[in-house]
């Protein structure tokens, strides 16, 4: 956990850590890290972990400290596509997700902490195929709304925000 990979980028507040990662076509708040890498593929340094444990002494899960569903209520409410999505996946992010919700849990003081997929800049989907993509600006104002969310509001919304399989 010294170093980020190279698609994950940390954010840090006094009272709050938030990891933010490029994927998916909205801005996806994930609201739990389970304890377990199974990589598909190998990460950017060949490292393919498969059903291990990222901490072996660690709890199954940890669940996001950020009010995950106000700040989709609010990304959503300017105009910026965000959900919840209820899977970090078992590759980096989650790997990433956990690490930081274990430290915090060791030595936090009191931090909290989250992880927020947003897709692809236009720039980077065109080399790829059929991947979404949202502009900067609009990255940067939901990143921007989602810390004021945060910062403001303690307790999240008890709304649903669950998909249907």
């Amino acid at each position: 956990m010294q170093q980020l990979p190279r698609r994950c980028a940390s954010g840090l507040l006094a009272s709050q850590v938030r990891l933010v990662a490029e994927a998916g076509d909205s801005s996806q708040l994930n609201p739990a890290a389970i304890n377990c890498d199974d990589f598909r593929i190998p990460d950017n340094k060949g490292f393919q972990p498969i059903d291990e444990m990222i901490v072996p002494d660690g709890p199954a899960a940890y669940f996001s400290t950020l009010p995950i569903k106000r700040i989709v209520m609010r990304l959503t409410a300017a105009g910026i596509p965000a959900q919840v999505s209820n899977s970090a996946g078992t590759f980096v992010c989650n790997h990433v997700f956990y690490g930081l919700m274990d430290l915090l849990k060791k030595e936090g003081k009191g931090r909290r902490g989250g992880f927020i997929h947003v897709p692809y800049l236009p720039e980077q989907a065109a080399c790829l195929k059929n991947e979404p993509s949202m502009c900067l600006e609009m990255i940067v104002e939901g990143l921007t709304l989602a810390i004021k969310a945060s910062v403001e509001n303690g307790v999240d919304e008890r709304v649903t925000g669950g998909l249907e399989c």
